[in-house]
């Protein structure tokens, strides 16, 4: 179970349990609501009557439980039917945009205008006291609500790939909306509701407590709080009692608001920060230290490699160890390298860009060594997607729209190996049916535009792996999908890595808490240059560089009011700072690291880090 998760079991058991014990109410052995016993009103607490009486003799226990299905059943009846009025407002708005929109979201938040307990007011009055009128009436307060969240999500899912996919096949807009784009929108459309819900529990005790709410002789905890102020210095422990049990409820459905929009949050993944980070870091580690146990030789060394266009230098003397079932990170900014690294090893360098320096040594299936950087094209081809594979960013984009999925897992295999028409088509399927997708025998003869985001980046994965390469370098792999697949994703790498010990990994990203998931060590890159490099544990709890220490300060932590952010932006490659290239947003620089460039330290055996001041910045 995830933290985000954990986090849920204790609002959710404290609604649970209040939700069983006013359903229960008429199971349980409680006096009669409505009987009065005047010559002991205002009685304190007894065995008959464990909370006392109220000011005709009522069970005070009884009423409490009792009100509370008023209160909640108008909380939820009311948050329910705005959920489903707004959803359908901000899914057409969001959707088909222009006429529509105006009709829908627009028509919808006039009632925004107004002030929320006035309109409240001004429809109860029109229509009466009582449940339903109070129902109808939180109903038209909350409705815009969610049309705003839902229509904001419907404008970000709907540009997406996966929509657009839906489109091309000709699917009905109603069914896109129904099955594609509503699934997608119903994290923020959950968090609403349990906003909702503890608001109208507000609203309707307050109308309740102005004599236009639910009406006597039905309990609710409204009634109960205006009854009990007539006698506060009689009976203080009447108020006491409804106000515990209103506060009590609404904080917990506040209380799961927050843990549900954590667990719900499409980047819930990144919101713990560097505390979140640390624990699954150390888990995440737990690879790389028994491939360290059993002293592997490296399966890629790279040394001192450097990717230039003509005299500018890109990627300045990098150097990584990559071994067999080990996961390498390459974290940084955009800018930062990390991608032209990747794509040295796979000779796939834009032509203007050429290794103009170092070494990158692979371990060959053969047993033999070879220098990445060195080898010719027909070298490098016979190599790529057989030995060494690559995940592209962009799925849409790598796959060929004229040509069918199956067709071109067939077309990888083809490439490296001769089979027969019958076994390369079981091959295919079986390999679709790895990665997670659906139908795989008919998705095999699907085209690209006829799949979803997800399904696209699956595909892609199984032409990477089709001939079960030693060494899959991912690039940023997940960017480009809606975070409910992004965690799919990650967890399909996961498997690939458990299904294949041998194979290694780079995996490039900018996103720290991706890297706490899936990687065992990080290289830390900026402005070309690796700064920093170790085992992922060790780099969250303590880095030594101020780069490092700042990316993981920016991760969202929850409970934090504002965002660290780090000044400045990433140097372009014809400006470069003359001395140490991060030291114009450093806060620890000084004099030093604007004039010469700091060597490599070593502060472990499996560390390093380029800075001058890395004590101090442990």
């Amino acid at each position: 179970m995830s933290p985000a998760a954990r986090k849920l079991i204790l609002p959710a058991t404290i609604i649970a349990l209040i939700v069983l014990t006013v359903l229960a109410a008429p199971l349980l052995p409680l006096a009669d609501v409505r009987a009065m016993d005047i010559p002991h009103r205002f009685a304190g607490p007894s065995g008959a009557h464990w909370l006392g009486q109220d000011e005709f003799g009522r069970d005070v226990l009884a009423r409490l439980i009792w009100g509370g299905q008023a209160s909640l059943f108008i909380a939820v009846g009311s948050a329910l039917a705005a959920a489903v009025i707004g959803a359908a407002l901000g899914l057409l708005g969001g959707y088909f945009r222009g006429v529509v929109e105006l009709l829908t979201v627009r028509a919808a938040e006039i009632i925004l205008c107004l002030p929320p307990l006035l309109l409240a007011l001004l429809v109860v009055t029109i229509l009466g006291a009582g449940t339903w009128p109070l129902i109808l009436a939180l109903t038209i307060l909350y409705t815009p609500n969610y049309a705003r969240v839902v229509y904001a999500a419907t404008q970000q899912v709907r540009g997406l790939d996966f929509v657009t996919a839906q489109r091309a096949m000709g699917t009905h807009p109603l069914t896109i909306l129904v099955r594609t784009i509503l699934p997608n929108v119903m994290p923020p459309l959950l968090v609403q509701m349990s906003l909702v819900i503890a608001s109208a529990m507000v609203i309707e005790s307050g109308l309740s407590f102005l004599g236009l709410g639910v009406v006597p002789p039905t309990p609710s905890w409204g009634l109960m709080i205006r009854a009990a102020r007539s006698a506060m210095e009689v009976a203080p422990m009447l108020l006491v009692w409804p106000s515990l049990a209103l506060a009590g409820t609404i904080l917990a459905f506040n209380l799961l608001c927050d843990r549900l929009q954590s667990a719900l949050d499409p980047r819930s993944i990144t919101a713990g920060g560097a505390l979140w980070l640390r624990p699954r870091a150390r888990r995440a580690t737990a690879a790389a230290m028994a491939a360290a146990a059993a002293d592997k030789a490296p399966l890629l060394e790279i040394g001192e490699l450097s990717v230039a266009v003509r005299e500018l230098e890109l990627v300045r003397r990098v150097s990584l160890t990559v071994r067999p079932g080990e996961t390498l990170a390459l974290v940084g900014e955009s800018g930062s390298g990390k991608t032209l690294t990747g794509l040295a090893m796979t000779g796939l360098l834009p032509d203007a860009l050429h290794v103009t320096g170092g070494k990158a040594l692979y371990a060959r299936r053969d047993g033999g060594r070879i220098d990445l950087a060195a080898l010719d094209e027909d070298g490098i081809r016979r190599l790529r997607g057989d030995e060494i594979s690559m995940v592209f960013q962009d799925a849409a984009a790598a796959l060929n729209p004229v040509l069918r999925i199956g067709d071109q897992v067939a077309e990888a295999i083809r490439a490296h190996h001769a089979l027969d028409a019958a076994t390369l088509q079981n091959r295919v399927v079986d390999l679709l049916r790895h990665v997670g997708i659906p139908d795989p025998e008919r998705r095999a003869r699907a085209y690209p535009h006829e799949l979803s985001g997800g399904q696209r980046q699956r595909a892609m994965i199984a032409v990477a792996i089709a001939n079960n390469p030693r060494l899959l370098i991912a690039d940023e792999p997940t960017t480009a999908l809606d975070p409910t697949i992004q965690a799919q994703i990650l967890q399909l790498f996961a498997q690939l890595k458990r299904d294949t010990p041998e194979m290694g990994m780079i995996f490039v990203t900018h996103d720290l808490a991706v890297v706490a998931e899936i990687a065992d060590r990080v290289a830390v890159m900026y402005a070309g240059e690796v700064v920093e490099e170790g085992p992922v544990s060790e780099i969250f709890a303590r880095p030594h560089h101020p780069y490092t220490a700042a990316l993981i300060a920016s991760v969202p932590e929850g409970g934090s009011e504002r965002l660290v952010a780090i000044p400045g932006a990433v140097p372009s490659p014809h400006a470069m700072p003359q001395g140490c290239r991060f030291a114009p947003r450093c806060a620890h620089a000084e004099a030093r690291c604007g004039e010469s460039v700091p060597e490599i330290a070593r502060p472990a055996a499996d560390r390093i880090t380029r800075c001058f001041r890395w004590e101090e910045v442990a």
